[in-house]
């Protein structure tokens, strides 16, 4: 603490800062993975223990204050791709969580990851980043009744009589202006507040069709108080999630989460000014195989895959500088391992208000794209625009890199194809086509 200027006290309430800036996805996250047949209470549960165990792991042996939790864009991509899109059962993405952080780890300490990075465009690592922010505000969007199908056109926006979309709009206006004042917390204030809002649409509309929307009534109120559920723990199925078909799937969790991990690390090593001598963030490598292994834990937990959270800025710009401020956060999410009643209570359009949001922060790394090159453009929109419209994570970054390489053989720069992209994509073709 003397050699980065800064004191126990400093420390804390920087955790308690990230704490509340990253709490949100202990509700979020169950409500994601429980549309999967996953119990509500039992992610509840893998999550509060992998926000502790790979936070304090990240203070402990990494030495740096960054929060880890189950990711955004992870979460749905297990959900909505691998569950409901390829068939998987929860049991068997589970495993595929657990092989990705394997590999993750191998490429860690091998420093394959190095290479990997390297292959990469730039461009691609953007799109990556934005298209998962897109498709999760279209989740949200969803769930909220603000989008809704149409025979004709497929989606349209939601009626404004509808209560649910009504609340969704003030929650989500609400949250925003919290977010605006830069109130710490904001998003979990934002949650609870539509919590409450929600309360009596059921009275005003009398509409009992609202439970199915998550509207918390007295009907799914259980109280505030029970003991883990940990029905989840080692459900993963190691063994059934090796087969040909799946193992596209263990590839995008590993490289999305490596993707995610590593540009989230440079930005917030940029906040705290935590580089070395030659810019690059400090730890870096520990903070990796924190990274790793936080995966491996999910998947034994029951949850999607863990990684480093963007939100970690926010109690780095309270003054965090060391482990002691991801210690404290990991910490401070020990006792909701005993709320989870109290937490089901919180309803969908609620949650929602998270998804839109966090889905525009995701927009930010787009003003790094060189638009007026068109062979970097057409395959940074296509990665992004495919994510929703697919409602697949894994088309939209397996079309961007096919895009691009396509693009850079015929207009003369076949140069800056690396030879690992070229096994990337011959990948890619190998799972469009299982």
């Amino acid at each position: 603490m003397k050699k980065r200027i800064t004191s126990i006290r400093t420390e804390i309430l920087a955790g308690i800062s990230s704490f509340l800036a990253t709490f949100y996805i202990v509700i979020v996250n169950p409500a994601i993975l429980s549309e999967a047949g996953m119990p509500f209470s039992a992610v509840v549960t893998a999550t509060v223990l992998v926000c502790c165990f790979g936070s304090i792991m990240m203070g402990v042996y990494a030495k740096n204050p960054f929060v880890i939790a189950p990711g955004m864009g992870l979460n749905a991509f297990f959900t909505y791709t691998a569950v409901i899109g390829l068939g998987l059962s929860y049991e068997a993405a589970l495993g595929a969580v657990f092989w990705s952080g394997v590999l993750f780890l191998m490429l860690s300490v091998l420093k394959a990851r190095d290479k990997i990075v390297q292959a990469i465009p730039h461009s691609l690592r953007y799109a990556i980043a934005a298209g998962i922010g897109l498709f999760i505000c279209f989740i949200g969007f969803q769930n909220a009744h603000f989008i809704v199908d149409d025979p004709a056109t497929l989606v349209k926006m939601g009626t404004l009589k509808d209560p649910v979309c009504l609340t969704f709009l003030v929650g989500l206006g609400a949250t925003a202006i919290l977010i605006a004042k830069k109130i710490p917390g904001a998003m979990i204030f934002g949650i609870v507040f539509t919590t409450f809002l929600a309360w009596p649409i059921g009275r005003w509309w009398g509409d009992a069709s609202l439970i199915n929307f998550g509207i918390p009534t007295l009907v799914n109120y259980k109280g505030i108080f029970s003991m883990p559920d940990f029905s989840l723990f080692l459900k993963a199925d190691l063994i059934g999630s090796l087969q040909y078909a799946f193992l596209p799937v263990i590839f995008v969790f590993a490289f999305t989460d490596l993707f995610d991990s590593l540009s989230t690390f440079v930005g917030l090593a940029e906040a705290s000014g935590h580089k070395d001598e030659d810019g690059n963030p400090k730890n870096l490598k520990k903070s990796l195989l924190v990274d790793s292994l936080t995966t491996i834990f999910s998947g034994l937990m029951g949850s999607s895959s863990g990684t480093v959270y963007i939100e970690s800025a926010v109690g780095i710009r309270e003054g965090g500088k060391t482990g002691l401020t991801a210690i404290t956060a990991g910490l401070l999410f020990l006792p909701f391992l005993f709320f989870s009643p109290l937490l089901a209570i919180v309803p969908s359009i609620a949650t929602s208000i998270a998804l839109v949001l966090v889905g525009s922060f995701m927009m930010k790394p787009l003003v790094k794209v060189d638009w007026n090159a068109v062979d970097e453009a057409i395959p940074v929109f296509l990665t992004m625009v495919l994510m929703p419209l697919t409602y697949s994570i894994s088309i939209g970054i397996i079309f961007g890199f096919l895009s691009w390489t396509l693009l850079k053989l015929f207009t003369g720069k076949k140069e800056e194809i690396n030879p690992v992209l070229i096994i990337i994509n011959l990948l890619s073709l190998l799972f469009l086509w299982v």
